[in-house]
């Protein structure tokens, strides 16, 4: 009997697994709100160039996914950010999903995924990315998308230099003139 129900809930697992990791696509969609800015930016990036499901506690074939092609904005290298320097720009950067192809999606719209925090340095030209932790309302958002553990989420880090090559000059001309669509 314990084989049999064994058996049963593996091949469930099995069964809603598969579906599930095809309905998550590559990030199509980037919007970013703040600070200075009168409408969110909507971002529309090459297909995989940011992703969320990467970083530490991410695994494939054995191999931790830190960095590298489809990397995201945070520099993992670097840990976690001790202190942050004062007077920073505050930014919300949410990530949006489109459906993989072959995937079991429910709309053809892209859907809100992973939304992190985005503060920048001007003196510094240095930008830190928060993940929400357990006490933010955006943490079961996240966490559903993906969970890096480790104790990471609730901190702060630095941001890649590709995402601050991306990011900073799409924010500073949506600060002088107007949202960049």
């Amino acid at each position: 009997m314990k084989r049999t129900s064994a058996a049963v809930f593996s091949l469930l697992i099995l069964s809603i697994v598969p579906s599930s990791l095809s309905a998550k696509g590559d990030i199509v969609k980037i919007t970013i709100k703040g600070e200075g800015l009168t409408a969110p930016i909507e971002i529309y990036p090459n297909i995989g160039e940011f992703s969320v499901w990467v970083g530490p506690g991410v695994r494939v074939n054995g191999v931790e996914q830190t960095g590298g092609f489809n990397a995201f904005i945070i520099d993992w290298s670097k840990g976690v950010a001790a202190q942050l320097p004062t007077g920073l720009q505050h930014y919300e950067v949410s990530f949006y999903s489109g459906c993989r192809k072959g995937g079991n999606c429910r709309t053809s719209e892209p859907s809100i995924v992973y939304v992190v925090s985005y503060d920048y340095d001007p003196s510094t030209e240095q930008g830190f990315v928060y993940l929400p932790g357990k006490d933010d309302e955006l943490y079961r958002l996240n966490t559903s998308t993906i969970f890096h553990g480790h104790g990471l989420e609730g901190n702060w880090f630095r941001a890649t230099g590709e995402w601050e090559k991306f990011a900073r000059p799409r924010i500073a001309r949506a600060r002088a003139t107007g949202p960049n669509r």
